[in-house]
């Protein structure tokens, strides 16, 4: 399987890696039977987000995304970063294989899962524990 350059430096030296300690939003998406579970952390200050960091479990491709994603969401408002796309991670990237594309799908969905949860917590639905998880399996490696 061929990755493109950026795909590599985004695997081998991942941007954003870790944890939001008192985070603003939380998303998890992903299913252990497929391998990849990523998990959004965001950092929301007068609707712009502030900070962005991920935790994901699965394979290179997944992680690039991840990286990738938070990249283009940091210092972005709530609205823009929810635009962003997962052929827009794709492209950031210069291509992905296409029995990878999956993983810009899940990083698409794990920054909407957690401005979901951001809004829930604000609206006072949801306690910093609570995460939108998406157990849908779409691919078969």
């Amino acid at each position: 399987m061929e990755y493109s350059e950026k795909v590599m430096d985004h695997f081998q030296h991942p941007r954003n890696v870790g944890e939001i300690e008192n985070a603003d939003g939380i998303g998890q998406v992903g299913n252990a039977k497929c391998g990849d579970i990523m998990r959004m952390y965001i950092k929301v200050e007068d609707g712009v987000i502030t900070d962005a960091k991920f935790k994901t479990f699965g394979c290179g491709a997944a992680i690039a995304t991840s990286s990738m994603a938070t990249e283009l969401i940091k210092g972005k408002p709530i609205e823009e970063a929810l635009k962003l796309t997962n052929s827009a991670v794709v492209e950031a990237l210069e291509g992905l294989p296409p029995v990878k594309i999956h993983c810009s799908v899940l990083a698409e969905q794990a920054i909407k899962a957690a401005v979901d949860n951001y809004y829930a917590r604000l609206r006072g639905e949801a306690s910093g524990d609570d995460m939108t998880v998406n157990s849908d399996c779409e691919h078969v490696n």
